[in-house]
């Protein structure tokens, strides 16, 4: 297989498996209490993806100072934070819509940029605005998109995500991606899980009470969604162009949309249908902007090399 065929099949496990993610997030959510649900799924992840980090570099792969631990733990409780969220709203926001609020991302992370003094250029700041009134016709309630308060509890989520994708390059987290990765993984689970084992009362702590598509739900979400997914994406960002990778981004949300008419029976309103076409034309537009060297110019007046937001 030629190195161009690689980066597609690579590219097309992101979409898909990412994208996919939204429906394996609502069918664990069903039965399986959300913070402990969560919990078990990034505990895990954070044991599997330490263990890689120990086989391919060895134990001292783990060692990392207290800084790194701190700004590890800090990330940790942002992302796999926000992915708990999830676990509650999905189940009365259907996950076209979450999929479509998650999407906005890159915008938050760009309106933090603004907030401590990087200019983007004027392409970049006319897709904001145009993310933000998608966001706007988004969360307006109404027919079947919702409730007010779970749809303005998702953006909160799309807002501590991309605070975790802001952070995570401004602080002393560990260098090596995979060590970095299994340290905010594994710690946010662990906190994740004890909290939702002290607030959540034993009977639905229970396994016998978890449907089996809730169980097969977080399976996937463990092995297939976190494992797979961000192997093949680490995998593209050395060996593919940022601007080619950042697409997931307005690609993820039709696999999510698609999925939720297909095995949920969610139906596509008309305003849910002008607010994608808004939010996904401005993260197009403001993804590919920022992954061109020179757009974004920081505090200092230099150029600001910018990645994609990041994913749990």
């Amino acid at each position: 297989m030629s190195h161009r065929a690689q980066i597609w099949v690579a590219l097309w496990i992101v979409y898909v498996v990412w994208g996919s993610t939204y429906l394996g997030i609502e069918l664990a959510g069903e039965t399986i209490p959300a913070l402990f649900g969560a919990g078990v799924r990034f505990t895990i992840v954070g044991l599997i993806v330490c263990g890689l980090a120990m086989w391919r570099r060895g134990l001292g792969a783990l060692k990392i100072r207290r800084a790194e631990l701190a700004s590890a733990a800090v990330v940790g409780l942002l992302l796999p934070g926000a992915n708990s969220v999830l676990f509650l709203t999905e189940q009365h926001v259907p996950i076209g819509l979450t999929s479509l609020i998650i999407a906005s991302v890159p915008l938050w992370v760009l309106l933090f940029r603004l907030a401590v003094g990087e200019r983007p250029d004027r392409v970049a700041s006319l897709g904001l605005l145009v993310g933000f009134v998608g966001i706007a016709v988004l969360v307006r309630p109404g027919g079947d998109s919702g409730s007010l308060g779970y749809l303005l509890l998702t953006v909160v989520a799309a807002i501590s995500w991309a605070l975790g994708t802001f952070l995570s390059p401004r602080m002393s987290v560990p260098r090596d991606t995979l060590v970095a990765t299994g340290y905010e993984t594994l710690i946010g689970g662990l906190v994740l899980g004890t909290i939702g084992l002290a607030t959540t009362s034993s009977s639905r702590l229970d396994p016998a009470s978890w449907s089996t598509r809730s169980v097969l739900g977080l399976v996937y979400l463990i092995l297939v969604g976190s494992v797979v997914g961000y192997t093949a994406y680490a995998w593209l960002l050395g060996n593919a162009p940022i601007g080619l990778v950042s697409t997931y981004a307005y690609v993820n949300p039709v696999i999510a949309i698609g999925l939720g008419v297909l095995v949920l029976n969610e139906t596509i309103t008309a305003r849910i249908v002008a607010g994608a076409v808004l939010v996904l034309i401005a993260v197009a537009i403001v993804v590919r902007r920022e992954s061109q060297p020179g757009k974004v110019v920081g505090a200092d007046g230099n150029p600001v090399e910018l990645a994609p937001a990041r994913r749990s």
